[in-house]
């Protein structure tokens, strides 16, 4: 049976967000209230909003509100990864991955929001089928 750890796209925010979550581990101690937090907060919740949309998937309207907070903390992450280029946290080229991470779960993310329907439970996808 499939859960939702199973999920590309989950296995993909799952791993950026630990992959942030050592990174930031560097930062300097000032910004342990503000960039520190925020970055790891808003890329674990991707996950998060994810998993709460598995849930939610018998009710397409709220699977798509979910997939959608899930899709704005990854913008989220994209904002704070350029905050810790600027702040040179980051080198250029470790932001450039760390960001194009970002692209593919957004893309994933959209298709899902585009196609809800994909992501049903097995009993609305016989629900949906034309009966005999």
């Amino acid at each position: 049976m499939e859960g939702v750890k199973d999920l590309i796209v989950y296995k993909k925010a799952f791993a950026l967000a630990m992959e942030i979550f050592y990174i930031a581990k560097d930062f300097p101690a000032e910004e342990k209230y503000a960039l520190t937090s925020q970055i790891r907060r808003s890329s674990r919740a991707v996950c998060a909003n994810l998993a709460e949309a598995y849930r939610k998937r018998i009710y397409p309207a709220h699977f798509v509100a979910k997939i959608s907070d899930g899709n704005m903390e990854n913008t989220e992450t994209q904002t704070w990864l350029d905050f810790c280029l600027a702040c040179n946290y980051l080198p250029v080229d470790k932001h450039e991955i760390l960001y194009a991470q970002t692209i593919e779960v957004g893309k994933l993310l959209n298709y899902m929001i585009m196609n809800p329907n994909k992501c049903l439970t097995l009993k609305q996808k016989n629900e949906l089928k034309p009966h005999d």
